[in-house]
């Protein structure tokens, strides 16, 4: 018996109606149309249903829980540790970034049971790319299906344990109990409730490989994001080498934390030490080039921020960030016009961050005020000189916290003056760089000028 439903492509939100927005998530132009047949009762998955009783939580342990360490160190990092053993983990990111040879190399590098299971490729595709990655690991199954049933079946009835399964990817997978087509937001739902019953009730990890879609969000439900225990964010430009890794979410420890890869021949390799790679021309003074330390994911690293300010010729002003917060900049624009006196309504903006990667944090606003000011009034930034403090509305520079951590990180380096907020009171270093204390923009130009 068929049973036509419509679905929003956003949230998973069920309708027995089309509607033009989503009664939901509000979003518009989001529901789809899916013929449902209803083929079986069977709601098991083929799966052994044991009967669970209400347990006190203080009669809970969790000995048995383990943390499987990989070989990749900043996966390790990211997920807090390892993968917890059970958990779901998807990883997300955009097509041609790196998300199945990240996840590839994991298993062909470890020492572990691994079952890839292939939805978009053949076992001789992944058998070239695995040979330009290099296998060492003996133990890494092949698997090409897209049914979930089959995948859950095998694993099973299989012999060998797997310390965890890799799907490449969700959105292939389908389920022979849902009618719909591949990919639709009732069969990535269903194929991910079968994947999930498996993980939880064999202690089985599992990481899925998921798609996005235009806006950056992950293609298929939003449910799909509740229904797993973490969810990481593979980011960077295709037309650059280093690529970023973050956590969205992750129940087994902190989402702050990221790491950084740098793309090669034989794969992705971990970037342990990223400030001395996301510099260039540090021995040229040259006008709009400032370096700004950032901290993200509890990792100090310092990048370099190029801007170019130059007469609008063409009408009206363009404003363009590569790697920073466009909205950000426009407000550290009108601080300086309106604060520092700079006139800059007329001219056009480009900013951007050198090595491809995208810095959120807020402790970048002073390098990115150098060197709009340094484009704008030609000046030339001495490479032994860095940057780190956070802008206010008002013009006022304010302080930062682990302000310790970013003096270290640039001595470390080998810069010898490091420019920080005034209202940074508690520094208790007794490093060899030069500190230079700023309260406003005034106070750095005066600096600045004298460069």
């Amino acid at each position: 018996m068929s049973k036509l439903r419509f679905y929003c492509q956003n949230c998973g939100h069920e309708t027995p109606k089309w509607h033009g927005k989503c009664p939901s998530c509000k979003e518009w132009n989001s529901i789809v149309e899916e013929v449902q047949k209803k083929t079986t009762t069977n709601q098991n998955f083929g799966i052994s249903s044991n009967q669970e009783i209400p347990t006190l939580i203080q009669n809970v342990t969790n000995e048995n829980v383990e943390k499987i360490i990989t070989n990749d160190v900043e996966l390790n990092v990211v997920l807090g540790g390892g993968v917890v053993s059970g958990s779901m983990i998807l990883l997300a990111g955009e097509p041609g970034i790196g998300k199945s040879t990240l996840l590839l190399q994991m298993a062909l590098k470890d020492d572990k049971n691994v079952l890839y299971v292939s939805g978009e490729e053949a076992a001789t595709q992944i058998k070239i790319r695995a040979n330009r990655i290099g296998i060492v690991n003996q133990n890494c199954h092949i698997y090409s299906e897209t049914s979930s049933q089959k995948i859950v079946q095998h694993c099973i009835k299989s012999q060998n344990k797997y310390k965890y399964i890799i799907v490449d990817s969700i959105q292939t997978i389908h389920s022979d109990f849902i009618a719909s087509p591949i990919g639709s937001v009732s069969q990535i739902k269903q194929s991910c409730s079968e994947l999930l019953k498996y993980a939880k009730e064999s202690n089985t990890s599992i990481i899925l490989i998921g798609h996005i879609t235009k806006e950056g969000q992950i293609a298929g439900p939003k449910v799909l994001e509740h229904m797993v225990d973490v969810v990481l964010h593979f980011e960077g430009q295709k037309t650059h080498l280093y690529r970023m890794l973050r956590s969205k979410k992750n129940r087994f420890g902190s989402t702050s934390k990221v790491g950084i890869y740098e793309m090669e021949e034989s794969g992705l390799k971990p970037v342990l030490n990223p400030s001395t790679i996301l510099m260039n021309n540090r021995n040229a003074n040259l006008s709009g080039t400032a370096i700004a330390s950032a901290f993200e994911g509890h990792k100090t690293f310092l990048v370099e921020v190029q801007a170019l300010v130059t007469p609008a010729v063409y009408g009206t002003p363009q404003r363009s960030a590569n790697g920073f917060n466009l909205k950000r900049l426009h407000m550290l624009l009108a601080v300086l016009e309106k604060k520092g006196g700079f006139k800059l309504s007329s001219q056009d903006i480009f900013l951007n961050i050198a090595g491809g990667i995208n810095v959120s944090d807020p402790s970048m606003d002073l390098g990115v005020i150098v060197s709009l000011i340094s484009s704008n009034q030609d000046i030339n930034i001495p490479s032994n000189i860095c940057f780190s403090g956070e802008v206010g509305l008002n013009g006022e520079i304010r302080p930062l916290p682990l302000i310790d951590s970013h003096i270290q990180e640039a001595e470390r380096i080998g810069f010898k003056t490091i420019v920080i907020s005034s209202y940074n009171k508690t520094i208790h270093l007794n490093s060899k760089i030069k500190i230079i204390q700023c309260s406003e923009i005034s106070e750095l130009y005066t600096f600045l000028s004298k460069l």
